[in-house]
């Protein structure tokens, strides 16, 4: 499957085929089954008696949760997986779950970092004529999907840097990324770099391309890279 450099088209597949069948099990299906890539479903949002956005809170155990909606709760990450059947049963169960790819291993691994801070790195990297693969964004931070790379791989790769902003996160082996059109505490998660539709497991740049980009787009954010941003 070939990219398209710039704003790709919304996937057209990411859409009800059925009054039983939400948009977010169409979404995960198209992950496990057509690409491969093992998923399962997040923790939902409910309510917690107030109005809008704000009397909403996270369906796990903590209050105090920071990432409501956004991580995965019952089942665990390690029961990922691209069963189809699996998948039917969790998402009836609960179609509005956000879906949740178990990153590394044979799936993508991610590098995350603020939203402004990564549509700058997405604007430089297009003027360098960067090959990009699928950017995931919610209102607060953007993932940028990439070929899966091991903790030995990061951590050469980080060494060599002067300085890391701790406002870049590392989506590798054992993590996980929440992908459209889930809709978490920090609302709606969208493709800002859509794979284009078909049956061809997307392309994905190697993390090295893109780090660069990445960590000088950080550290040049106005708090410097430091605000960790949910």
């Amino acid at each position: 499957m070939r990219e398209i450099l710039g704003r790709r088209r919304r996937l057209r597949f990411w859409r009800k085929k059925g009054p039983a069948q939400s948009a977010q099990l169409e979404a995960a299906l198209v992950c496990a089954t057509e690409w491969r890539w093992p998923v399962l479903p997040g923790a939902v949002l409910t309510s917690a008696g107030g109005r809008g956005d704000r009397g909403r809170r996270c369906a796990c155990p903590d209050p105090e949760c920071v990432v409501p909606g956004a991580h995965p709760f019952d089942p665990a990450i390690l029961a990922a997986t691209t069963d189809e059947r699996m998948l039917r049963w969790w998402w009836a169960n609960r179609p509005a779950a956000p879906v949740v790819l178990a990153t590394g291993g044979g799936a993508p691994c991610a590098v995350s970092l603020p939203a402004v801070a990564g549509a700058r790195a997405l604007a430089a990297l297009d003027r360098m004529d960067v090959r990009l693969g699928p950017v995931v964004a919610t209102p607060t931070r953007w993932s940028l999907l990439v070929a899966p790379y091991s903790l030995e791989q990061l951590g050469e790769l980080l060494f060599a840097k002067d300085c890391v902003p701790s406002s870049l996160r590392f989506h590798g082996e054992g993590g996980y990324l929440v992908l459209p059109p889930s809709e978490t505490g920090a609302g709606q998660v969208r493709w800002e770099r859509a794979p284009l539709p078909g049956s061809a497991t997307p392309w994905l740049p190697r993390v090295e391309a893109v780090v660069d980009a990445l960590v000088e787009a950080s550290t040049n954010a106005p708090d410097g890279g430091s605000k960790l941003s949910y």
